[in-house]
């Protein structure tokens, strides 16, 4: 069972090539494509949820953060679809890779520094340095204000794929246990598989919470830099 509890998580491959791309790729066969005329229910929930995501995320920002609007929605939904592909059974989940997840947000991150960089350079190098700071203290709190700059992207991946690796490794081990007191206590087990519902259900709202909270700092991060 230890042996076993990681490889959920190994990159599927197929005649030795991994299958990463094509899993990554899959989900955004849902999105409906937007010549589409006929509008039905699913197609007005994601309209709605477009709308409803723009206006809470975008709300704060200048007009030239909102130019990172599409940028933000293709995010929310790319992180949103690979977390719920996860889900299903016999499903990989490429949101548990800490190389994908700091291969998003670094980018994301350095692209609003430099913007900062470039719109508003005395704003964004006052921030390494808080105001009324004692002389003596000054090159300690630069040294520190860097690293803790430098850090960002790296807890913005490692905060989204402990959350949803933690979530997988907790279902996998109550269905092991599951599958154990079948054959054993079948009363026990009948509890054990209504936790996994409930499991389930959380996990539902913990993989749209997280990929609601990666794109939000993003765009924290947008907002103190635009």
């Amino acid at each position: 069972m230890t042996q076993n509890l990681f490889t959920i998580f190994n990159i599927p491959v197929v005649l030795g090539m991994p299958l990463t791309v094509l899993i990554i790729m899959f989900p955004s066969m849902l999105i409906l494509p937007p010549n589409n005329t006929i509008n039905n229910r699913f197609s007005s929930i994601q309209q709605w949820l477009i709308q409803l995501t723009l206006k809470q995320m975008m709300i704060t920002h200048s007009t030239t953060g909102r130019t990172w609007s599409l940028m933000l929605l293709t995010l929310i939904t790319f992180i949103s679809l690979n977390n719920l592909l996860g889900l299903t059974p016999y499903a990989f989940t490429p949101t548990t890779q800490l190389s994908m997840n700091i291969g998003m947000a670094i980018p994301l991150w350095m692209a609003t520094v430099l913007m900062g960089l470039r719109l508003k350079m005395k704003t964004s190098l006052a921030h390494l340095l808080p105001q009324g700071t004692p002389t003596l203290l000054i090159p300690m709190l630069i040294i520190i204000e860097t690293i803790s700059l430098f850090i960002q992207p790296v807890a913005l991946a490692v905060r989204l794929t402990a959350n949803i690796t933690a979530g997988h490794l907790l279902m996998h081990l109550l269905g092991t246990a599951s599958l154990t007191l079948l054959s054993i206590y079948l009363s026990s087990s009948l509890v054990t598989i209504i936790v996994i519902i409930l499991l389930i259900t959380l996990e539902l709202g913990v993989a749209l919470i997280q990929a609601y909270v990666f794109t939000l700092l993003v765009s924290l991060y947008l907002h103190n830099n635009s």
